[in-house]
């Protein structure tokens, strides 16, 4: 197993910057303001052969508010399921009672503690470091996380302070089907994503942008491994003014590309929005998978219930591919079939599709229906294979095929969709138009040609 480190402080000291340089990424969201980072956020980091697993948290402030003690909640897991503690503090603040309170529990805990003081940058680090002495946490390491100043000293300190034998080269991960919950705010993502767990792994509270941040969670069920992502909600844009929100709905865009398969999740107390529709048009037009969960629904009386269900299934025929589950994330009735659906609906994005098949499916396909006229010739598709997976593609090779109108097009991919019995996942068709092999010779004319075409172009001409 690698070593895990979690990064702990008060807000705003560099945490989630410290984060992003540990894993050479830009996974964390980073805001000059404090509170930004809720939930733990894992992040694989790799210095020469020593590989780590790194944890951000949310800051440690001592509120007594619900979201904060939440929040903290949180940090306190990542403290209980690391090796070592980066403990976080910031030098241009200096030392506060919040750091010392920070400091007695840590030792409660009896974890390795690496002190760091960040944002050491235009200060004398000798003077800086004195201070922080105080916290009885041994040596203080002057860095700036902003600008990797100082951290290769850092993480040499860190390993000194593990077992040898949690140092080494980094083995293989199996990231299993990548599973991501997406949706408008508060329609109960997270409070799915702990019931797909069985605990409180992410906070989830009654107020919209609870999670700011695209969490990603290793999970294993029935000897199958996932990767659950937990998403920020995704509000219309004309609504969107705040630029932490503007990035919290990139890293969400950024997770649908990235995943495998994708459940939706609307409210039952809610109509459906245009911005449902958005998110299942742009779930579809990047090829994912897709799974439709209505959450909320043990809430309703009978009437509201057939209502949701008439409004469904007015504008969500186009989802006929897939299925619509209708779930309570809070008390966990129907989130089980959530898991044997994604299967499913991942076995058949990643169908292997044999050429032969796929051509006598596309002669079929042409008989029931025939492509129309184009410039008053027949559009002619000749084979079909395949061209990739997640979501499948079907190449057709054919003459004109680059005319084919869009109303063809969705014709071939519901008659594919429906003869492979695919479930949960849009099929992509392609056209490959096949060129004359010998117009490079019609068109290319001897010299002698040359001269009589000439010639005969300035007869017409008189």
């Amino acid at each position: 197993m690698k070593p895990v480190i979690a990064l702990v402080g008060r807000p705003n000291v560099g945490k989630s910057t410290l984060f992003n340089k540990l894993t050479k990424s830009r996974d964390a969201l980073v805001a000059d303001f404090a509170g930004l980072t809720r939930d733990r956020k894992y992040g694989d980091g790799r210095l020469g052969e020593f590989s780590y697993l790194t944890i951000d948290t949310g800051g440690l402030n001592g509120e007594s508010e619900v979201l904060d003690v939440r929040m903290q909640h949180q940090s306190w897991q990542a403290v209980e399921e690391s090796d070592i503690v980066i403990f976080l503090v910031d030098a241009r603040d200096g030392l506060s009672p919040i750091d010392h309170e920070i400091a007695d529990q840590l030792r409660r805990r009896e974890r390795p503690v690496c002190l760091a003081v960040n944002k050491t940058d235009s200060l004398d680090e000798s003077s800086v470091a004195v201070e922080f002495f105080e916290l009885g946490l041994g040596t203080p390491h002057c860095i700036a996380a902003a600008h990797s100043r100082g951290l290769l000293k850092l993480l040499t300190a860190v390993q000194e302070m593990l077992p040898a034998q949690m140092i080494g080269p980094e083995a293989p991960v199996d990231e299993g089907l990548r599973l991501a919950v997406v949706g408008r705010p508060n329609v109960g993502k997270s409070t799915l994503i702990n019931r797909f767990l069985g605990e409180e792994r992410v906070v989830a509270f009654d107020l919209p942008g609870t999670t700011r941040d695209s969490i990603e969670i290793p999970f294993e069920r029935d000897d199958k491994q996932y990767t659950l992502i937990d998403t920020a909600g995704v509000r219309r844009r004309g609504k969107i003014t705040d630029t932490v929100e503007k990035f919290s709905v990139i890293k969400t865009l950024q997770a649908i590309d990235e995943c495998n398969v994708t459940i939706l999740l609307l409210d039952a107390t809610e109509a459906i929005t245009d911005q449902d529709m958005n998110l299942m048009g742009h779930c579809i037009d990047k090829g994912r998978a897709l799974i439709v969960a209505v959450n909320k629904w043990d809430g309703l009386d009978s009437d509201q219930r057939e209502k949701i269900k008439t409004d469904i299934s007015r504008r969500l025929d186009f989802l006929s591919f897939t299925s619509i589950e209708f779930i309570s994330a809070l008390h966990g009735t129907g989130v089980g079939n959530l898991f044997d659906l994604a299967n499913r609906a991942y076995e058949c994005s990643m169908i292997d599709m044999a050429t032969p098949e796929l051509t006598r499916m596309l002669e079929y396909a042409v008989v029931q229906h025939q492509p129309p006229l184009v410039r008053g010739r027949r559009v002619k598709m000749r084979y079909a294979h395949q061209g990739g997976s997640n979501p499948p593609v079907i190449v057709i090779h054919g003459n004109q095929v680059d005319r084919v109108p869009d109303t063809y097009k969705r014709y071939l991919s519901n008659f594919f969709q429906r003869e492979l019995k695919l479930f949960g996942t849009p099929v992509r068709i392609d056209f490959k138009r096949g060129d004359n092999p010998y117009s490079h010779i019609r068109n290319k004319l001897t010299p002698l040609q040359q001269r009589k075409k000439n010639r005969f172009l300035k007869m017409v001409k008189k």
